[in-house]
């Protein structure tokens, strides 16, 4: 097991790491930009080095500086936690280089599983049905021929992407030329890789995910699935578990192709297989995330399972000690992404508390929300053995949870828990008005 442990990422996932570490005696170090000097990360962890100007591209990204702060801090391994260099090959790559674990897949891996497209047709060879769709496109006119060859409505998708960014809804052929090239700037400056994929959009349809873990033995589980249907422009808001679309036997058989398919395709570490429901009850894969979800949080919570801690003992090498039998799907588990609407200087917090209430987060008094980074604030999550215990819950939570001197999205959270479509269990992705 490592004794020392570099976090290279901020804000809410920093400290969680930071907790899991402490919890399995490991030391931490915080890297950290000039905007985040007084973040609560910084003072939590054991060490903590300045890597750079408020960009994150001189410091979250700046790969030689986190790797110069591992080695001097003599660590033994990096955690990315998700975004920044969570999927980046290049820096997995630069870690083993330098002597250090990167933990999550190796480079190889996210560089075979990293192409949304090349991906699919591994998935579609492991047993899953797939969306029709193409490789990547070198050109307009090869999308057009692509676009009719699979029928309109189609989906624009960056082969890179991740977080909603590159991607169009394209109904005929006279929106493609302005989408694919809106789509490709934005996933090159995004990711640094412009390249695209077409694939056939399924409507109505809900957004499904499963969490597995997979360790250098052969062992892999499926810690079952997550509903991820409430999005506005393909930004998640809230996130559920288990999915009120998904019935037991249809849970058991997803959970157990998942699984075969990790397998199949060699995949090591914590990841996330996504897919859209139809109307009829058909899984059809999206893609894989090669990373720990922001979301982790409602499976713990379901589960009992610590996910980072997991990640951390597959990267060092420790087997799985528990096999799908031991998962259990018992209760209900939702969690509300509370996201700053604009900057600002936490005056006063005061968070929910109770049996089975989880408020993760990097708010301290005074912490100053910058234009720099993500608006994630934190992430609310409850749990009950029932859905309609949870949602009661859920209401109370959000209602006792005051964040002053940061506008955030609390009412609205509010307002879809309380909303009969969600309520009910019967909504899709059009909830917030996406199309």
């Amino acid at each position: 097991m490592f004794s020392k442990i570099l976090i290279a990422n901020r804000g809410e996932i920093a400290v969680r790491i930071i907790r899991a570490c402490k919890e399995m005696g490991v030391a931490t170090v915080a890297v950290y930009s000039e905007a985040d000097k007084n973040a609560l990360h910084v003072a939590l962890a054991d060490q903590r080095y300045c890597i750079g100007g408020p960009e994150a591209s001189e410091s979250y990204l700046n790969e030689n500086q986190i790797i110069s702060a591992a080695i001097i801090a003599d660590a033994q391994a990096i955690h990315p936690g998700y975004g920044f260099l969570s999927e980046n090959a290049h820096f997995s790559r630069l870690c083993r280089k330098n002597g250090l674990v990167f933990i999550g897949p190796d480079s190889e891996s996210m560089e075979r599983l990293g192409d949304k497209a090349t991906l699919k047709e591994l998935i579609r060879d492991a047993g899953l049905s797939v969306i029709p769709g193409t490789k990547a496109m070198t050109s307009v006119e090869e999308a057009k021929r692509a676009a009719e060859r699979i029928g309109y409505p189609v989906m624009l998708k960056a082969c890179a992407g991740g977080g909603g960014r590159g991607i169009r809804l394209i109904h005929s052929e006279d929106e493609l030329d302005n989408a694919y090239h809106q789509a490709t700037s934005e996933a090159l400056s995004a990711f640094g890789d412009g390249s695209v994929y077409l694939e056939k959009y399924i409507f109505p349809a809900r957004h499904v995910e499963l969490q597995i873990l997979a360790d250098e033995h052969g062992n892999a589980v499926c810690l079952g699935d997550r509903d991820c249907s409430i999005q506005r422009r393909n930004q998640k808001l809230l996130e559920e578990t288990p999915s009120p679309a998904v019935n037991d036997e249809q849970r058991k058989k997803i959970m157990e192709l998942a699984v075969a398919a990790v397998k199949k395709i060699g995949y090591v570490g914590a990841g996330t297989l996504e897919f859209l429901l139809d109307r009829d009850g058909r899984f059809w894969f999206m893609e894989m995330n090669v990373r720990l979800q922001v979301e982790h949080c409602v499976t713990e919570m379901l589960t009992g399972y610590d996910l980072v801690k997991w990640q951390i003992r597959i990267a060092a090498g420790v087997p799985l000690n528990f096999a799908q039998k031991d998962i259990h799907i018992k209760g209900s588990a939702i969690e509300c992404r509370i996201n700053a609407g604009s900057c600002g200087t936490l005056n006063m917090l005061h968070v929910p508390g109770g049996p089975s209430v989880r408020f993760d987060t990097c708010l301290i008094k005074g912490t100053v929300v910058t234009p720099y980074y993500d608006s994630l604030l934190g992430k609310l999550i409850v749990y009950a053995k029932t859905r309609e215990e949870t949602l009661r819950k859920m209401r109370a939570s959000l209602c006792e949870l005051v964040i002053d001197g940061i506008p955030t999205n609390i009412e609205e959270q509010l307002r879809i828990v309380e909303d009969e479509r969600f309520t009910s269990g019967n909504y899709d992705l059009t909830f917030m008005g996406n199309r």
